[in-house]
């Protein structure tokens, strides 16, 4: 992470809340948390919600360097695990809410 962000910002990755990755291939949150292939549109929308202020940036997440990703760098909330938790259950409310519209 760069110098810039600590104690202030976490840089989180999709996959970090990704319900369909292993904690080797990255999941930080546990399973009861977690959401099935979260979108950076997703996680920007959730980490807005939440009034994170949220900013994407290119970047390949170490892991899996071969494939170009995005990261996402939001304001802290507590700790790293308390605020991708959030987002990720905020995700779960966009999703529902999306789901309802268009019922």
């Amino acid at each position: 992470m760069s110098k810039e962000y600590r104690g202030k910002r976490i840089v989180l990755w999709p996959i970090n809340i990704d319900a369909s990755a292993s904690r080797k291939e990255g999941r930080k949150i546990p399973l009861k948390h977690a959401v099935r292939k979260p979108r950076v549109e997703e996680v920007v929308e959730a980490a807005k919600r939440l009034g994170l202020d949220p900013q994407v940036e290119e970047a390949r997440y170490p892991r899996r360097w071969w494939e170009q990703k995005q990261r996402i760098v939001v304001n802290k909330m507590g700790s790293k695990l308390k605020t991708l938790i959030a987002i990720a259950e905020e995700i779960k409310r966009l999703r529902e809410e999306k789901r309802l519209r268009h019922r």
